[in-house]
């Protein structure tokens, strides 16, 4: 009994030195940490004023999250909180203006900045029709059922609207370009329309898919050229087509047990456990256009070094692929972003190596004529 009291009353000296100390909200907590037990000793007082907040963060999905709460179901429509598809649609323009560039010169920044508003919202509006047709399908999958049509967050006549919104705004970025790009550009709408509906009658959508996301391999040459150049821009955009088959292919993996049970269609589906050969295969073709691409647009080293870069990636990325296991295919699928950086960073650098090469033989003729 004299033991325990005397241990109490050790405790309430302690807490009164502690409030002493701290002041009035000090003295709250330390009376009630006195309270406790006889661990006591170990409790540290709280650095901040008032509750924790959640660290900030700038994460695409976060910044989603911290928009108003009725404008939300629209930037997830349009599908911002996930921005890796931008980036996939984004990137084979950026190689395309960056192989259109003068030797020793950069890309053209007004150029990569417009096509980058672009392909936001032409992702968007892909999204957006993706999402129309496949409202009923999608509450069947369990990744999709949320999804803000699916759910009812936006009826089928607002997302229309806002379907509209985007189409506008994306033509006044069309506009901007030349008359033949213009034409070019809009050619590819048919296919943003009719990519959805392809899942539903072969096991290649995919494909279609590629056809409609590389469209910028086309695009961004003619809008720095005026026109495209077949000898580099068939095999770019052929490139791409490759590239998308890979991707995709992984990330139809995800939903392959769903899409049987639904009735939907993909390649993941079609090449089942022969996934690894088929994709080496498209690698090797990717990688063998992009090779084409650099000789007839006269690249060099850094370019090519670029590509060794990318097909070592891509064995790792085929070769640890799991496709039982849904999260390992997302984090694969989403790895191709480097990929697309790798590429575009070789064709600036090579771009650039080419003025080097160019004064070297520019130095080299002279010589020969004085001698």
């Amino acid at each position: 009994m004299l033991g325990a009291g005397s241990a109490g009353l050790a405790r309430a000296l302690r807490a009164g030195t502690q409030a002493w100390l701290w002041g009035a909200r000090g003295r709250s907590l330390a009376l009630l940490h006195a309270a406790r037990g006889p661990h006591a000793a170990d409790w540290q007082p709280s650095a901040g004023r008032g509750p924790r907040r959640r660290p900030l963060s700038l994460s695409a999905a976060a910044v989603v999250n911290s928009a108003p709460r009725p404008l939300q179901p629209y930037l997830r429509l349009m599908r911002l909180d996930k921005p890796i598809g931008t980036w996939l649609l984004y990137l084979p323009c950026t190689w395309s203006i960056g192989l259109a560039a003068d030797p020793g010169c950069l890309p053209d920044w007004y150029m990569l900045s417009l096509f980058g508003t672009g392909a936001v919202l032409m992702r968007g509006a892909g999204c957006t029709i993706n999402d129309m047709w496949d409202q009923d399908f999608d509450k069947k999958v369990t990744r999709t059922a949320s999804r803000p049509i699916a759910a009812g967050d936006i009826s089928t006549f607002q997302s229309f609207a806002f379907l509209g919104g985007q189409l506008t705004l994306a033509l006044g970025v069309l506009l901007c370009l030349n008359h033949y790009s213009i034409a070019l550009g809009a050619a590819s709408l048919l296919l943003v329309i009719t990519y959805p509906l392809m899942k539903r009658i072969t096991y290649w959508p995919q494909l279609a898919l590629g056809l409609t996301f590389n469209w910028g391999a086309l695009l961004g040459w003619s809008a720095v050229k005026g026109s495209c150049d077949p000898s580099v821009c068939l095999p770019l955009y052929f490139s791409g087509i490759m590239w998308t088959l890979i991707y995709d292919t992984i990330y139809a993996h995800q939903d392959k047990k769903d899409d049987a049970l639904i009735g939907l269609k993909s390649t993941a589906l079609r090449f089942r456990e022969d996934t690894r050969k088929w994709l080496t295969g498209f690698s090797v073709a990717m990688l063998g256009a992009l090779s084409l691409v650099g000789v007839s647009s006269g690249q060099t080293a850094p370019y090519y070094a670029a590509l060794a870069a990318v097909g070592a990636h891509l064995a790792h990325q085929i070769y640890t692929l799991d496709i039982h296991r849904p999260e390992d295919c997302w984090e694969k699928f989403t790895s191709n972003r480097t990929i697309g950086l790798i590429i575009f960073l070789g064709i600036v650098l090579g771009n650039l190596w080419k003025a080097k090469e160019t004064d070297e033989t520019k130095k080299n003729i002279e010589n020969r004529i004085e001698n």
